[in-house]
């Protein structure tokens, strides 16, 4: 029984370390372990802070490669055959709709929490460089805006996998307002489908797209994102504590030597710490980090597995090109677009304005441009890097909810107002009987 003891705490002791030094130890000894610093400030563990949404965008993303390999055992990717898969799925292979309902259901929240990590990220002022040397978080935040597109095209390419009317006609709504960017919408359109109409080819390439390609961006991505965290420094959190160490003054440790040897006295630039304390802000991140990981993990699983039982995934009918619902629309984080194509769409006499262009493609590439220029743009000081709302830079973090007030509300209007032909119906008004479009 001793041995069987002995060789469990060989296996287990990185993760419950009894010591200071063992917790040091485990971060070299571990390999998952590896990942993370030997230590981390208290602060960066506290959630009020970072909410956790970048541990749970990855956490869900390991959920729908989990689940997504083994839903690719089961689907088969030909328009002859997908519907009737997925439908043994939902109602043949045991558990089969649960495991649907896992993926799709995970695939939703990641598009979420990724744009929710977004708006923390920009209203933490954490996209600005602080006081350490070589910090480059500008770059960070361009590689968190493509995690964010390539994320919505992740969704998107599975939203045509079922190959039902809900899925078909949403893809004929985006790839139709992709189809109106200038010089090279219509080709952007016709590599997408793999022709001018929504087939075969179509279905294998998003299928290809989905389980490969886009997995290896966003991994790729996600990867030198974290890498980009490491060095420069952790999350901003870490800058506004360093900034307030140094305004306070703090006097220097007893136990430590600031100087070749403990020969000369005083503390210059070149050998002063980030944090003078840094023991009083720092912990080990076996076990503080590891168990409050865990604590995530499970809340997310729980949160996610909840969702999958009393929500589950839709199925409508089998996809027919010759019936077409009223109204089509997009995958929901893309019914903001449908909504500003409608609106942006004006006839002025014979003139009619495009508003797939306009509202599809133009006002949106502007907006990623603004999001990618922001940080070089904001001239705040470095003490509001990772503060919450900090009050000199009230004005633009206005700005930018006034942005996103604008996009939910227009996401509101697409899924809920929107009716037959298009038209604006409240809630309580019912929708006239409009028969399918041959």
């Amino acid at each position: 029984m001793a041995f069987n003891m002995s060789k469990w705490d060989r296996l287990v002791w990185t993760w419950r370390p009894a010591s200071e030094r063992e917790a040091g130890d485990s971060v070299v000894r571990n390999l998952l372990l590896h990942w993370f610093p030997a230590k981390v400030t208290k602060a960066s563990l506290s959630i009020r802070y970072s909410i956790w949404l970048g541990t749970i965008s990855a956490l869900l993303f390991g959920i729908l490669t989990v689940t997504g390999a083994i839903l690719m055992f089961l689907y088969v990717p030909s328009v002859e055959r997908a519907y009737a898969s997925v439908k043994d799925l939902e109602f043949a292979v045991s558990f089969g709709w649960f495991i649907r309902a896992v993926h799709r259901i995970s695939a939703h929240l990641m598009v979420a929490v990724v744009f929710l990590h977004m708006l923390r990220v920009f209203w933490t002022g954490a996209y600005k460089n602080g006081t350490a040397v070589n910090q480059n978080r500008p770059f960070n935040w361009l590689l968190g805006i493509g995690l964010l597109l390539v994320t919505f095209l992740l969704s998107f390419t599975g939203y045509l996998l079922p190959w039902d009317q809900l899925a078909y006609w949403a893809i004929t709504v985006g790839t139709n307002i992709a189809s109106a960017a200038p010089l090279v919408g219509e080709k952007i359109r016709f590599l997408f489908l793999g022709g001018n109409e929504i087939g075969q080819n179509t279905l294998l390439r998003f299928y290809v797209l989905h389980c490969f390609f886009l997995p290896l961006a966003v991994l790729f991505l996600f990867s030198w994102h974290m890498w980009r965290v490491r060095k420069d420094g952790g999350l901003a959190c870490v800058d506004r504590l360093a900034l307030e160490e140094k305004n306070a003054q703090a006097a220097p440790v007893a136990s430590k030597t600031y100087s070749l040897l403990g020969i000369a006295k005083g503390r210059t630039v070149h050998v002063e710490t980030s944090l003078v304390d840094h023991d009083r802000h720092t912990v080990p991140s076996s076990p503080n980090l590891t168990r409050r990981l865990l604590a995530v993990t499970l809340i997310t699983l729980a949160v996610v597995a909840a969702l999958a039982v009393f929500v589950g995934a839709p199925l409508e009918e089998a996809a027919n090109p010759r019936v077409t619902p009223n109204p089509a629309k997009a995958p929901w984080y893309f019914l903001w677009l449908q909504e500003l194509v409608t609106d942006t769409t004006i006839k002025i006499g014979g003139f009619t304005v495009n508003g797939a262009l306009v509202g599809g493609i133009l006002l949106p590439g502007v907006l990623v441009l603004l999001l990618g220029a922001w940080p070089y743009l904001d001239k705040s000081s470095v003490a509001s890097v990772g503060v919450w709302f900090a009050k000199e830079r009230r004005k633009q973090d206005m700005i930018f909810l006034a942005i996103v007030i604008f996009i939910l509300v227009f996401t509101v209007i697409g899924t809920f107002l929107r009716g037959p032909y298009w038209k604006f119906y409240w809630p309580w008004q019912g929708w006239p009987e409009v028969p399918g479009r041959f």
